[in-house]
């Protein structure tokens, strides 16, 4: 596995106005009352990104997770923080996959040696797994590409004196209720997106939440004004109680097309890998590099699953969309490439 190979996301394998099912973003464009709230502060972009930005987002968050403004760090995306990973200088990284492969890069780039526990059968995780040297474990929650949900109290389990656990729960926003999430928990460093639920891809916009002396050590080499103005503005605007309210009625809107969606692939031969509890499905067939070439024909994308330590070409990863694309998706797949 190349650093190339880890650095290659869902957005390589679309095109625009394909049909896409590679991307894991939920709305074709950020809800109108996000937008008129972006706009509104374009009037102050001529100023640098202020303090009091920076402490009106944290404290949003804070008040969203039952934390205080100094455990919040506001991010330039989720991304920017798997880069600031290495500052934390682990002696050796239990990476668990298959999962989103930016931590792993990051820390790799940083020159920190890596250990992969890798995941099979069910993919659930198996804390005996991971080994009692790891001074820091990464993993996601609920994980990318194979859309399980771990419970809380496994990934506590992993706890040791002197080991940080990582958590990414850049999807735990579309699980209803949030049950295994651990961002109220002090003793986890938890990543935070807004990419998926509110279609903020190319604002780049996230936060971690972790104890105060931790983010400053992830901290200790950013530039001067890491994270712009539109980002402070998204990430408070998006941790509003109301907001919260419309991610949680979003989250269980697209709960009742996954459901759909699965028995419509079970139905058609297609094996459902796992149990999906996210907003994408992880599926195997025969041959993943026919089917992505005859499905691009038709102007289809789906993700490849051959860049996720612990996958091959037979997987396949389909974002959620509503049924009338599922139907197009499912009419469009050749017969000859199911279980």
């Amino acid at each position: 596995m190349t650093s190339e190979d880890l650095r290659h996301h869902g957005d390589k394998d679309t095109a625009p106005g394909m049909l896409d099912f590679a991307v894991n973003v939920w709305l074709p464009a950020p809800p109108r009352w996000l937008r008129d709230r972006l706009a509104a502060a374009l009037d102050r972009l001529a100023a640098y990104p202020s303090d009091a930005d920076d402490l009106a987002a944290r404290t949003a968050v804070a008040e969203r997770h039952g934390r205080t403004p100094d455990e919040v760090m506001v991010l330039n995306g989720s991304a920017e923080g798997f880069a600031l990973l290495p500052n934390l200088r682990p002696a050796l990284a239990a990476v668990v996959h298959p999962s989103f492969t930016e931590p792993e890069a990051a820390l790799r780039d940083g020159g920190i040696p890596i250990h992969r526990v890798l995941l099979d059968g069910d993919y659930v995780l198996r804390p005996e797994l991971v080994p009692d040297e790891a001074d820091m474990v990464v993993i996601g929650n609920p994980t990318n590409p194979t859309s399980v949900t771990h419970p809380a109290e496994l990934i506590r389990q992993l706890a040791r004196p002197g080991r940080l656990i990582v958590v990414d729960e850049a999807f735990m926003d579309a699980i209803p209720g949030e049950p295994e999430s651990l961002a109220g928990d002090p003793d986890v460093l938890v990543f935070r997106s807004l990419t998926k639920t509110w279609a903020l891809a190319g604002l780049r916009a996230g936060y971690v939440l972790g104890k105060p002396e931790t983010l400053a050590r992830l901290a200790v080499d950013r530039p001067q004004w890491p994270v712009g103005t539109l980002v402070f503005e998204a990430v408070a605007a998006c941790c509003t109680p109301g907001s919260v309210a419309e991610a949680e009625e979003t989250a269980r809107a697209v709960i009742e097309y996954r459901a759909e969606f699965v028995g419509a692939l079970r139905e058609a031969g297609i094996e459902v890998v796992a149990e999906p509890t996210a907003p994408f499905v992880l599926v195997r067939v025969p041959d993943g590099l026919k089917l992505r070439e005859m499905l691009r024909d038709k102007n289809i994308a789906v993700r490849r699953g051959e860049t996720f330590p612990g996958l091959s070409t037979q997987y396949i990863r389909l974002a959620v969309r509503p049924p009338a694309q599922t139907a197009r998706l499912l009419q469009a797949w050749p017969l000859e490439v199911r279980a």
